[in-house]
């Protein structure tokens, strides 16, 4: 696909995402959808009024009725879509800095769309060739109330209440000002949590942190939890479908260890699971030891959604799937990442025991992750090349499935081009740090040199 990435589109606001742009976007969606009704829902960034405007205004240009649902986390607009039967255009950028947006589809059964029905609105994207409604037939606009509420009542009535309110448990919660902010304290609190926030303001000028939960980003959250005595830290990213945890202590809990610790209590024997080609040896180990399957994807929730529907179509059992960076998916609940279902899934498993008990099998892992940024395709390509050659003259067995993935037996390292920014990322992955830094220090030696020479 030329426009839609790893998970739908995205770009530095008003300079690569234009309102320009997210109009024709809007009217090759209303036009491939033929919906009566489209809702829009948007993140907390500063720019994404302006884009559902623009959204809006394509949208009824091809004769569809437009429900304006606000600000909300994308799982709070795909619980509406499903409870609706309609389609949504979400403009968010996730986790990108503040002056990204962009834009997610989901379609009527709540489930952001899968790569065939992607690849249809870009053809008529692409061809321009939009329905074009009479001036008396163009679409209406309506704004919806109640959206966050209603989805916050939906988590509690799946969440174990009971078990969680039992254990009086403290949570520091970080939603990055983001649409978190909207509704996680709420959703903890009705848990019978004691809540306690940091960077919890809607502001799209994210200025406590980027919307990124990563440990760089989330210092506070730790000191937060220590100087409270929490249970428990939770981060969201920009639009809440994340969640990333700190233990007892306030030190910062890998997404890989939180993904194998939630895997290890929903796996049974002939379950099958889905993650990325950057999947932790964590996860592999969980997956052998319950006697279940692993199936692979290339990166990003576009491609895991894509594979979970095929895999239930034929009759298999994937009660949990997802990747490190805090995206899971709880199927039975909803096809989608929902950071604050996945927080309640997690707060059920500290109920019983410290987070860092409940983390600590899977411990004995090193992660290391660089980024490059690339300015042209020729600086990108030129990297990648670097790569493909260095994966040939490696003795180590390759996985071409998104990028380039060596596998040493001890250790892994990955190269790949990011589906969200101009960025080839680097992973690594060892028993200790110093094997797992090499790796990845020398891939991007590698790459940097061929960027520089491009």
């Amino acid at each position: 696909m030329q426009v839609f990435g790893s998970s739908g589109t995205r770009g530095v606001a008003n300079e690569e995402l234009t309102p320009a742009f997210v109009l024709r976007v809007a009217k090759a969606a209303g036009t491939a959808w033929g919906a009566d009704r489209v809702a829009i829902a948007r993140d907390t960034r500063y720019t994404g009024r302006m884009l559902a405007d623009a959204a809006a205004s394509g949208l009824a240009s091809t004769g569809t009725d437009v429900d304006r649902i606000g600000i909300v986390p994308t799982p709070g607009a795909q619980s509406y879509a499903e409870r609706e039967g309609v389609p949504v255009i979400m403009i968010t950028a996730s986790h990108n800095p503040p002056q990204y947006n962009g834009i997610k589809l989901v379609g009527s059964d709540g489930i952001e769309l899968v790569v065939s029905e992607l690849e249809e609105i870009e053809d008529v994207l692409l061809g321009e060739t939009f329905t074009v409604a009479p001036w008396d037939e163009t679409g209406r606009s309506r704004t919806i109330d109640g959206v966050t509420e209603t989805y916050v009542d939906e988590l509690l009535s799946a969440a174990d209440r009971e078990t969680i309110a039992d254990a009086n448990l403290t949570v520091a919660l970080d939603p990055g000002h983001g649409a978190g902010a909207l509704t996680s304290p709420e959703f903890l609190r009705k848990l019978g949590c004691r809540v306690v926030t940091v960077n919890g303001q809607p502001d799209g000028k994210f200025p406590g942190r980027n919307p990124e939960p990563v440990p760089d980003n989330l210092e506070n959250l730790g000191q937060l939890v220590r100087a409270t005595d929490a249970d428990v830290g939770i981060a969201h990213d920009g639009d809440a479908d994340r969640a990333i945890f700190f233990d007892e202590t306030g030190a910062y809990v890998n997404g890989d260890a939180t993904l194998a610790a939630l895997a290890a209590a929903e796996l049974e024997a002939g379950d099958t699971t889905v993650s990325a080609v950057n999947v932790s040896q964590r996860l592999v180990d969980v997956v052998t030891e319950a006697g279940a399957e692993l199936e692979l994807t290339p990166i990003g929730s576009t491609n895991i959604i894509t594979r979970i529907e095929e895999l239930e179509a034929k009759g298999e059992h994937v009660p949990i799937a997802g990747e490190g960076n805090g995206g899971i998916f709880f199927p039975s609940f909803r096809l989608t990442r929902d950071g604050a279902f996945t927080a309640a899934r997690f707060l059920e498993l500290v109920a019983e025991q410290p987070v860092s008990e409940i983390v600590a099998p899977y411990d004995g892992y090193a992660n290391v992750r660089h980024n490059l940024e690339y300015e042209s395709t020729a600086e990108r390509d030129a990297m990648l090349d670097a790569a493909a050659n260095h994966a040939q003259s490696s003795d180590a067995d390759l996985n071409t499935r998104d990028g380039y993935r060596l596998d040493h037996g001890d250790a892994w390292v990955l190269a790949r081009p990011s589906g969200t920014e101009p960025l080839v990322r680097i992973y690594a992955e060892a028993r200790d740090t110093e094997r797992a830094r090499e790796l990845a220090d020398k891939l991007y030696e590698t790459l940097s040199d061929a960027k520089t020479d491009a």
